[in-house]
């Protein structure tokens, strides 16, 4: 659900159970407010657990030092012949 849905069912349960006074006769909105908040306080602590278990130190071992190679110079030598741009004989 995430700690946004979790904080929207918490305010809407909190707007059914205390701000709102309409008789449904078949509905008790302040039932539902109660019961959407506690979904709500449900779904943070579920969130919290889940990110608690993310958060774990993680231990790695430096790299071994890189030792310098030395190795014989080697020169390489480009050329480029080029042919006139005569017709084909």
């Amino acid at each position: 659900m995430g700690i946004g849905g979790s904080i929207f069912l918490i305010a809407l349960g909190a707007i059914f159970a205390f701000a709102l006074h309409v008789d449904l006769g078949w509905l008790d909105l302040s039932v539902v407010g109660w019961v959407l908040m506690l979904a709500g306080v449900v779904g943070l602590i579920m969130t919290a657990w889940f990110w608690r278990g993310r958060r774990r130190a993680v231990v790695t071992t430096a790299p071994a030092p890189r030792v310098p190679v030395q190795r014989d110079r080697v020169v390489e030598e480009y050329r480029e012949v080029r042919r006139p741009s005569g017709p084909v004989v």
